[in-house]
């Protein structure tokens, strides 16, 4: 556990500091000591949340290699924006928020989703505060998930000062996956919040008819209000004519641009700073070690804490490979592709197909001295890898 954050702090100075951040208060020479101290009491509460994020993640890697599913699993700590945002909206205190560490855990079918979460409440030591299954009962806009909200109960005295934090666990469907960051990914593309419920109705609407498509596929409850099958066709390719979506869905995945991965032959690392900019749709993605990965994370914050702008979305996530960033966090990276290709299958006049698992190929293994190939984040726009050549 060396390296993970404790809190040294009192329940009232954290609660005090969730009111700081949340409030309007100027960044001026009088208030920036008690802005800058609230900001430090905040960031090291969330802080505290990452060990029991990472050992709710890694219970749901063994249970699900002990089940036989295979899957992609990561986890965030979440933006201190959107920690400010929530406070305001929800006039929420500070330690209310339930989903400062998120894991996430993606797989191909419904029936595993089902296998997996019955698996972890029937073993898991941790006790479960909430449930939400939004497979069941999707939320009016469309989102679809099955949720569980975690109160970390270690077994272990060393581990006691990480009791009680909350940790949600997000388990979905490849194909509810897709959606959830397709929606993410079009927000990000046009300035607008549509995760949120805020941006344009017609985009709005386009995702909530093609939620009950998915729903359908995946022979699940569609969202309430929901019109028959044959009206909602028409209407999604009525939309997606008139927002000519699915060109839209094409220009982003090529209009993301990325920047080099700097790793070594033999780096391993299990943090990565993604940084989203708004203004270029440019996104940067930094690995770092566990010891540098929370400082990092606090100083990049920094800035839109100063003004209260939100110009860039910066994140520190955990995935247990480079190769699992982008499949993880695809909104970022602008990879809509499968929920692209669903799309124009319906305005072609075709219905929605359950996520199908590609065949597995053997692996390629590298070669010592091979560098890494970072060219999924933007194809050409990365040098191919390079092999040393050997001394004579």
């Amino acid at each position: 556990m060396s390296g993970y954050p404790h809190l040294p702090y009192s329940r009232r100075a954290i609660q005090r500091a969730g009111e700081v951040i949340a409030s309007n208060l100027p960044w001026n020479e009088e208030t920036e000591p008690l802005i800058r101290d609230a900001f430090k009491i905040a960031n090291n509460w969330r802080d505290s949340h990452a060990f029991p994020m990472r050992s709710i993640r890694h219970s749901a890697i063994y249970y699900m290699r002990d089940v036989g599913l295979t899957g992609i699993t990561a986890a965030r700590l979440k933006r201190m924006q959107a920690i400010r945002r929530k406070l305001r909206r929800f006039n929420y205190g500070l330690q209310q928020l339930q989903d400062l560490g998120g894991c996430r855990v993606i797989l191909p079918t419904i029936s595993d989703v089902e296998r997996l979460v019955r698996t972890i409440k029937e073993r898991i030591c941790h006790e479960i505060k909430t449930e939400d299954n939004y497979l069941l009962e999707p939320k009016i806009d469309g989102y679809r998930s099955h949720h569980i909200i975690f109160s970390f109960s270690p077994k272990d005295s060393e581990r006691a000062a990480y009791t009680g934090r909350r940790i949600e666990l997000q388990v979905r469907t490849q194909l509810q996956h897709s959606w959830a960051t397709a929606i993410e990914a079009v927000g990000l593309f046009r300035g607008e919040e549509l995760k949120n419920h805020q941006g344009s109705p017609e985009w709005l609407r386009l995702f909530k008819l093609m939620s009950a498509e998915f729903a359908e596929a995946e022979r699940c409850p569609v969202a309430p209000g929901t019109p028959s099958k044959m009206q909602r066709q028409e209407e999604v390719r009525h939309l997606a004519h008139s927002l000519d979506a699915v060109a839209t869905l094409e220009k982003m995945i090529h209009g993301v641009r990325g920047t080099d991965i700097p790793l070594s032959p033999y780096s391993h690392r299990d943090y990565y700073l993604i940084r989203y900019d708004h203004a270029t749709n440019t996104v940067y993605v930094e690995p770092l070690s566990k010891v540098a990965a929370t400082m990092l994370y606090h100083s990049a914050e920094e800035v839109m804490n100063r003004t209260d702008q939100d110009n860039e979305d910066i994140v520190l996530v955990e995935v247990d490979k480079i190769e699992n960033l982008k499949k993880a966090y695809p909104n970022y990276f602008g990879d809509v592709t499968i929920f692209g290709q669903q799309l124009r299958a319906l305005t072609q006049g075709e219905s929605a197909a359950e996520y199908s698992v590609p065949p597995k190929q053997r692996p390629v293994q590298q070669r010592p001295g091979e560098r890494i190939n970072p060219s999924w984040l933007k194809g050409s726009r990365f040098p191919k890898p390079s092999v040393r050549k050997k001394r004579k």
